[in-house]
């Protein structure tokens, strides 16, 4: 028999509040966009990214109260040089004997240690008899624990020869090394640059005063017991009108 017809005006019938079941998961079986679904986690994240993000979290736990602290870093290695040996070190050995302190050799650079007193002798030397005709530079090291606390470097470069060495000279606090400008007349700005930042000040120069910093600077840059960080305040308060050159 046909069904019987609906009654006009009925109402329509109410959906089933059940909800509809999934259908059952296959292997391989896959959502629409390539990519199997995970439930969510904390913050609408996949519970895997989340669980994943939880486990690196653990890792970084805080170090324990007092742990070891880094070990100090290592004293550098002493200088391993070797003795130079050449014609040109047995003539001035010949010449000036017990004057000349060492001959060694680093790393390929030659150089030799002198009493002070015979630092301008043993240039005039090179310059005449040797053919060391252009002096590079003079400069200075700081040793503040040593009681000859400075190093006045020479460095010498013969064109003849295509050769460099250096010449070094130990000195007390106040020693007045002789001016190795009638030698060389590029000593005369070599000098004031090492006055200028060490206030080492040498004995004869024509014009020794700073070359770099201004006349009323009352400290030495270079010298070890000065700290960057407290540069003459009083001349850049007065004269750049600022607290600190830093």
């Amino acid at each position: 028999m046909p069904d019987d017809a609906k009654p006009e005006g009925a109402p329509a019938p109410e959906p089933s509040r059940e909800p509809a079941q999934p259908p059952a998961a296959s292997s391989g079986a896959q959502p629409p966009g390539g990519e199997a679904a995970a439930p969510a986690g904390e913050g609408g994240k996949p519970a895997a990214k989340a669980a994943a993000a939880a486990e690196g979290g653990a890792g970084k736990a805080p170090a324990a109260a007092g742990a070891a602290k880094p070990a100090a870093p290592k004293a550098p290695a002493a200088m391993a040089s070797t003795p130079w040996e050449s014609e040109l070190t047995q003539a001035l050995r010949e010449e000036f004997g017990d004057q000349i302190l060492e001959f060694s050799s680093y790393l390929g650079q030659n150089f030799l240690v002198a009493r002070p007193e015979a630092a301008i002798p043993i240039l005039e030397s090179l310059k005449e008899k040797h053919g060391f005709d252009y002096l590079v530079d003079i400069t200075a090291v700081h040793w503040p624990e040593r009681p000859e606390p400075f190093d006045i470097v020479y460095i010498i470069y013969s064109f003849a020869r295509n050769e460099r060495i250096r010449m070094k000279i130990r000195i007390a606090e106040g020693y007045r090394p002789r001016t190795a400008v009638p030698v060389h007349l590029t000593a005369n700005w070599l000098e004031r640059e090492v006055y200028d930042m060490f206030g080492v000040e040498f004995e004869g120069h024509p014009d020794m005063r700073r070359i770099l910093l201004p006349e009323e600077w009352e400290t030495f840059p270079l010298r070890k017991e000065n700290s960057i960080l407290k540069m003459d305040q009083h001349w850049v308060q007065e004269n750049l009108g600022i607290e600190s050159g830093q």
